[in-house]
């Protein structure tokens, strides 16, 4: 699990400043179900992130990440996502409740889902706000493993990062383009 920005050592009410944590999800050699590592490594070339915000890039949501919703106040996840009805590349923003358990007994879903994570987290008394960020995939399942993501999926993965940073900034994040260009 490779991750960016690791200060989340202090409890949010000890420091005084909200803490954040961004999680990429898939397999890099999948196609599509990329679109998480691929938005880690652009978000990370192309924004300044303050350093109470760490990123994660997952490969798979995991119980491991229940200590950090009790650091956080806010945990973003970004993947890839199927059965919208929308064209590959469309952009979507979920609740975690509005993700959950709504996939089938035949998806894979990447073992752990950001809904059952806080249920988890719940239960041991930890509380933080879920955004789910997603783009309709068009290929999770190549016959072939390769790395790297459909044109449609490529052509939109800043669009997605973009909507990321601005996730972050309208939660209070002092997240900065590298460009020296401002957020809306």
């Amino acid at each position: 699990m490779e991750e960016h920005n690791n200060d989340l050592g202090l409890r949010p009410e000890e420091s005084g400043r909200a803490k954040a944590l961004v999680v990429f999800v898939g397999n890099r050699i999948m196609l599509d179900d990329g679109i998480g590592p691929f938005a880690y490594d652009l978000l990370l070339e192309s924004y300044d992130l303050p350093e109470n915000v760490l990123v994660k890039e997952a490969g798979c949501m995991s119980l491991d990440l229940i200590p950090f919703v009790r650091e956080c106040d806010l945990i973003v996840t970004v993947d890839a996502v199927v059965g919208t009805q929308e064209p590959p590349g469309t952009v979507f923003q979920f609740s975690p409740e509005d993700m959950a358990r709504n996939s089938g007994a035949n998806a894979s879903l990447h073992d752990l889902k950001l809904v059952d994570l806080f249920d988890a987290a719940i239960l041991l008394g930890y509380e933080a706000e879920g955004v789910c960020l997603g783009m309709q995939a068009e290929n999770i399942e190549p016959a072939e493993y390769v790395e790297g993501l459909t044109p449609h999926c490529a052509e939109a993965l800043p669009l997605l990062v973009d909507t990321v940073a601005a996730t972050l900034h309208n939660h209070g994040f002092a997240v900065r383009p590298k460009d020296g260009s401002t957020l809306p």
